[in-house]
C-alpha cells in the first residue's frame, strides 16, 4: 500500500478531527461517492453527516426529480442554496459536520461562495468510466434523463471543472474503498489546515 493510501490510526484521526473547526463540504459530480464517502468520513470523525439532497427533499416534501420536472432547475438551485445556507449555519452543538452536496450545487456562484466562506470544501473527482458505472445503478438523476449518460456526464464534468477547481482540496476517488478515500481527505485537510 502506498503512503497516500496508508490508513491513519484512530489517534491520528482524532488529532485531525480536533483541528477541524467548521463543516467539511464534499462537492463534485453525481456518482463520485460524496454520500458514501461522506458517511465514512463522518463515522471516522464521530461527527454528524448530512446529505443536502435529502434535506432538500424533506424541505420541499417531494423528490428532486419531481422538483426539477415541476419547477425547473433554476427554482431547484435557489432552494438548494437556501438549504445549504441553513445547514452551514445550523444550530448544532458543534459546527463540525460532513455535508454532501448535489453535483450542481458548487457550480452555482452564490452557493459556491457560501461554501468557500463557511466550510472546508473538498472536490471529490473520478474518471468518467467510474461515474457512468455508478450512476447506472439508479434512475433518479434528472440531468441524465433522455440522453446518453456517458456523453452527458462528460459534458457536465467539463462544464463544471472550473467551478470544482475552486474547492480548497481536490481528491480523486476512483474505485478505491471508501475508507481509503476518507483517509486521503483527512490527510489533505490536515495539510490544508
Amino acid at each position: 500500500m502506498d503512503h497516500e493510501s496508508a490508513l491513519l490510526s484512530m489517534a491520528e484521526i482524532a488529532r485531525i478531527g480536533r483541528r477541524i473547526d467548521r463543516p467539511v463540504v464534499l462537492v463534485g459530480m453525481m456518482g463520485v461517492g460524496k454520500t458514501t464517502v461522506g458517511r465514512k468520513l463522518a463515522s471516522l470523525l464521530d461527527v454528524p453527516f448530512v446529505d443536502a439532497d435529502e434535506e432538500i427533499e424533506r424541505a420541499a416534501q417531494m423528490p428532486i426529480p419531481e422538483i426539477f420536472a415541476t419547477y425547473g432547475e433554476p427554482y431547484f438551485r435557489s432552494g438548494e442554496r437556501r438549504v445549504i445556507a441553513r445547514l452551514l449555519d445550523g444550530a448544532t452543538p458543534t459546527r463540525r459536520k460532513i455535508l454532501a452536496t448535489g453535483g450542481g450545487a458548487f457550480v452555482d456562484p452564490d452557493t459556491r461562495r457560501l461554501i468557500l466562506d463557511k466550510a472546508v470544501s473538498v472536490w471529490l473527482d473520478s474518471d468518467i468510466d467510474t461515474l457512468v458505472e455508478r450512476v447506472g445503478r439508479k434512475d433518479n438523476r434528472p440531468l441524465l434523463r433522455g440522453g446518453n449518460p456517458r456523453e452527458i456526464l462528460s459534458r457536465l464534468r467539463e462544464d463544471r471543472r472550473a467551478a470544482y477547481e475552486q474547492a480548497a482540496i481536490h481528491i480523486t476517488s476512483g474505485n478505491l474503498p471508501h475508507g481509503v478515500t476518507a483517509n486521503r481527505i483527512l490527510k489533505a485537510i490536515d495539510a490544508w489546515l
